[in-house]
Order: structure tokens, then C-alpha cells, then sequence
């Protein structure tokens, strides 16, 4: 299993996820889980102020958010996010993406923007669905990329897929910290 599908069991790695239908014929999919001690409306705010310059991406700061740290808290200025609206990824507008679904507390869905040369080229999604369990919520996250580029199958599945997978295990990890202190 490892870091591609981290976490996940087979049956969440086999079901379909919201966001899936947003990148047809993938190059990668990649499916990671994590339990949280929180129920879904507490962990939803976290991941509707992800985003670089916002809250952070809760993974490995130095790498995805240039050093600054990401928030331990929930921030109100940030939950105004809906469907559409443009979430920075990078500085600059090198990698946005836009909240393709914002259905609180259910659903997440960031997908690359379509804006600029890179965004034809590059498909990618992150979903996070929130499942209510016993013990809070099941955090299951699909990432779905397809790469239009020479090279582009290879690029994702060799490169892509497992560098999102050490950021993503990173994230559920900090996120389950997160949820569990601020509860």
C-alpha cells in the first residue's frame, strides 16, 4: 500500500469520491485516510482556510508554504470560501486552484485552475470527504491527475503521485493534531 494509498482500506480506495468526474482518464489516482478525533463540522473550517498566504496546507511548511507556518487555529476571516472561488496554491499564481466543491461538512474538492498554459495541460484534483464515525471523522482524500505533456503518464505516476503522497500523509497527520487540541 504506502504512501499511495496511506491510510485508506480497500473499500474506500475502491468507491467512487466526489470530485472524481472533474478529471476523466487519469494518469494517477492515489487514495489516503485518517481517522480524527473531531466530527466533521470542526474539521471542515480546516480545510475550507487551506491555501497558500491563507492558513497553510498543514504539511511540510518549508516546502509548500515557503517557511511560514501554517495555522494552528481556525481563522473566521477565512471560511468565506464557496464553489469557484480561486485558492492560491504558490506565490504568484504558479499553481491556483479553485474550490470546485465547498459542501460543508461533507466535501472538499480543490482543483487546478484553468486559467493560463498550465492549467490545459495539468488535471488535478484533491478531494477531502468527511464521514461521521463513532470516534469523530473518517478523513478520506482522492488525488486525481492527468498530465497532458510529454512524458506526462511517467511525470505523474513516478514523480507527482509520490511526492503528493508524503505532503498529503504530512497533512492528515497535522490535521489530526490539529482537530484533536482544538476540540
Amino acid at each position: 500500500m504506502g504512501l499511495h494509498d496511506w491510510g485508506a482500506s480497500a473499500a474506500e480506495i475502491a468507491a467512487p469520491m466526489v470530485g472524481d468526474e472533474l478529471i476523466a482518464d487519469p494518469h494517477t489516482v492515489a487514495t489516503r485516510s485518517i481517522e480524527l478525533e473531531s466530527p466533521p463540522h470542526e474539521v471542515f473550517p480546516w480545510l475550507r482556510q487551506m491555501g497558500f498566504g491563507r492558513a497553510g496546507w498543514y504539511s511540510y511548511d518549508w516546502i509548500d508554504n515557503f517557511g511560514r507556518a501554517s495555522a494552528r487555529d481556525i481563522r473566521p476571516e477565512l471560511q468565506q470560501v464557496v464553489a469557484g472561488d480561486r485558492i492560491p496554491g504558490a506565490p504568484r499564481s504558479m499553481a491556483d486552484f479553485t474550490a470546485a466543491v465547498v459542501d460543508e461538512p461533507h466535501a472538499f474538492v480543490l482543483a487546478v485552475s484553468s486559467t493560463g498554459r498550465v492549467g490545459r495541460r495539468i488535471g488535478f484534483t484533491l478531494a477531502y470527504e468527511l464521514h461521521p464515525v463513532s470516534t469523530g471523522t473518517r478523513l478520506v482524500t482522492r488525488m486525481r491527475a492527468r498530465l497532458d505533456l510529454p512524458g506526462g503518464r511517467i511525470l505523474a505516476r513516478r514523480l507527482l503521485g509520490p511526492g503528493d503522497g508524503i505532503m498529503v500523509r504530512r497533512q492528515l497527520l497535522n490535521l489530526a493534531d490539529r482537530t484533536r487540541t482544538s476540540a
